[in-house]
């Protein structure tokens, strides 16, 4: 999935960039795009995280409102100050979202979707943790089969999967101009809209990092 004439490239469905408000930069947006635009409300009663984004959503032609919403999830679930999302399809070599701190070094590495391990190892390698949100159902369960013995040594990576309906659900809620809560209490996720009912965010925690 990441080769092409002899150069590794991401999945075509990783193409969409985010600039945020709080974060306060663009990290990218493909070309042809279709934008998207969120007011994200977020209650992360766990972590203690309250904040308000807007969001401009650039998603790519060949990308789905499954993936899109995956990645909004993303953002919603692991929200810091400086988590920002990237390039995507426009940077092989950058991650779905990522946190770096103030003097340029990678904290957080966020990857969706069912990364090779090659790509996993190289982000160990880089930051100070991965995280890998896998959905897809039975697809995420091959894909983690293959790729387990080599992931599960790195001590820096988690991985998730979601469950099976969740990407499908998060989908439907995707509109041009969305306004989105995010809430989080014990260890349980919602996201949902002023005109929807909220989707239950359920995860398998498939690995945790070793110092947890």
């Amino acid at each position: 999935m990441y080769k092409q004439n002899g150069k590794r490239q991401r999945a075509a469905d990783d193409s969409f960039s985010v600039r945020s408000a709080s974060a306060g930069s663009w990290c990218g947006m493909a070309l042809k795009s279709t934008i998207y635009k969120a007011e994200l409300q977020i209650a992360d009663m766990d972590r203690h995280y309250y904040a308000d984004h807007a969001l401009t959503i650039a998603r790519h032609p060949s990308e789905t409102d499954e993936r899109m919403m995956v990645r909004v999830a993303a953002f919603a679930l692991f929200a810091q100050e400086r988590l920002e999302f990237c390039k995507g399809l426009s940077d092989i070599d950058e991650p779905d979202l990522w946190q770096k701190d103030l003097t340029g070094a990678i904290e957080t590495w966020i990857e969706v979707g069912q990364p090779d391990e090659r790509r996993i190892a190289k982000a160990s390698g880089r930051s100070n943790e991965v995280v890998v949100i896998a959905y897809g159902g039975r697809t995420s369960e091959i894909w983690w089969q293959g790729v387990r013995n080599k992931v599960d040594r790195l001590r820096n990576v988690t991985v998730w999967t979601l469950g099976e309906e969740v990407g499908a659900a998060l989908g439907k809620l995707a509109e041009r101009t969305m306004r989105l809560q995010c809430t989080v209490q014990d260890g349980a996720a919602w996201l949902g809209s002023a005109d929807s009912d909220p989707v239950p965010i359920e995860w398998t925690v498939l690995k945790a990092p070793a110092n947890a």
